[in-house]
C-alpha cells in the first residue's frame, strides 16, 4: 500500500463501509447481491483499512469467496448460475415493461456480456 494522507485513508474507509452496508442489505434482500459488494469492500479496505480487509478475508462465511477472487478471480459455479438466472429473469421482466426500446435491447445485451464474462472466470 502506498503512503497516503488522512483524508485519503478516511475516504477509502467510508467507501469500504458503504460496500459492507450494501453487502449486509444483500444478505436480507434477494434482489441485491452480497458477495460482489463484499469483494468491493475488501478492495477498498485494502487501500485504507487493513484491519477490515483482514476481517473480511477471515470471515467464516464469505472469506473464502473473497480470497478466491483476489487470488485467482474465481467465481463458484453456483454463483454463476444464480447470477445468470437473475439476469435472465430481469431481462424478461424488463421486456414486459413500458421501457424505451433502446433500454429493452441495451440492458439485456449488457447482461449477456456480463454473463459471458462471468462464465469465463475460473471456478476453483
Amino acid at each position: 500500500m502506498r503512503p497516503q494522507g488522512p483524508v485519503a485513508r478516511l475516504l477509502w474507509r467510508v467507501l469500504a463501509l458503504v460496500f459492507v452496508a450494501l453487502g449486509l442489505l444483500g444478505a436480507f434482500l434477494p434482489v441485491l447481491p452480497t458477495v460482489p459488494f463484499l469483494l468491493a469492500a475488501a478492495w477498498a479496505a485494502g487501500h485504507g483499512w487493513p484491519a477490515l480487509e483482514r476481517w473480511l478475508l477471515e470471515h467464516p462465511r464469505y472469506g473464502e469467496y473473497i480470497r478466491r477472487w483476489q487470488e485467482r478471480g474465481a467465481v463458484p459455479r453456483r454463483a454463476k448460475w444464480a447470477a445468470t438466472v437473475m439476469m435472465t429473469f430481469s431481462a424478461l421482466v424488463l421486456l414486459a415493461t413500458g421501457a424505451p426500446i433502446a433500454v429493452k435491447i441495451g440492458a439485456p445485451l449488457f447482461m449477456a456480456a456480463v454473463a459471458i464474462w462471468l462464465w469465463r472466470r475460473p471456478e476453483q
